[in-house]
């Protein structure tokens, strides 16, 4: 449940560079449709082409997200005890295994309905939550909100909490213990493999 409803929030920015300008709200609420439907008309994700789904995350998605932030975030004051060079690694590997476990998920999405909360910004604000729900036949709806912060590029997402539950501290925890067991090149490695057998596992899948 929590990887379907992460891949939508993932899916939720496939979105042209026009849309970054626009106010937070307003840009989940435009992309979020968009992709939806886009989910819905293509025959190809529907019946499981994770690759599509990939190349459609690389290309849309990736633009729209501060990874470097996410990264931190999810490690927390571990970031700290990281090179520069550990922490490009970290990024790329983060970005990476995000971008594999969500995109397989997006093959799922069919008949999902998001009901957008209502949203007030001060001015001049650079940090905001915008609130969605997300309805989802036979199943209780579930809260989705997302973290924006703004850059000179426009507004970018660094957060989602999923039913209470945040997508980069989900991490913490996990990346933590790594560290304390094999140091920061430890996680890297760890992460790196990860990678690596969920691609392993998807070549099998394109074959069959």
């Amino acid at each position: 449940m929590m990887k379907k409803l992460f891949a939508l929030f993932f899916a939720g920015f496939v979105a042209s560079s026009v849309f970054a300008q626009e106010a937070p709200d307003a840009l989940i609420q435009q992309v979020t449709e968009d992709v939806l439907d886009i989910i819905r008309k293509d025959k190809d994700i529907q019946s499981g082409n994770t690759n599509k789904a990939i190349e459609l995350v690389d290309k849309k998605v990736l633009p729209h997200f501060n990874f470097q932030h996410m990264t931190a975030l999810a490690l927390g004051k571990d970031w700290r005890k990281a090179t520069p060079q550990q922490q490009q690694l970290l990024i790329a590997e983060f970005k990476t295994l995000l971008v594999r476990t969500y995109s397989n998920a997006l093959t799922s999405y069919k008949n999902q309905k998001v009901v957008y909360k209502p949203f007030k910004m001060n001015s001049g604000e650079t940090d905001v939550l915008v609130r969605t729900e997300v309805l989802q036949p036979g199943s209780k709806p579930v809260q989705l909100d997302y973290s924006l912060e703004k850059l000179d590029s426009g507004w970018k997402v660094y957060d989602v909490v999923v039913a209470g539950i945040s997508l980069v501290t989900n991490y913490r925890d996990q990346f933590g213990q790594e560290i304390r067991n094999g140091g920061v090149d430890g996680l890297i490695a760890s992460l790196a493999n990860k990678n690596k057998s969920m691609e392993a596992n998807l070549a099998k899948v394109e074959k069959k």
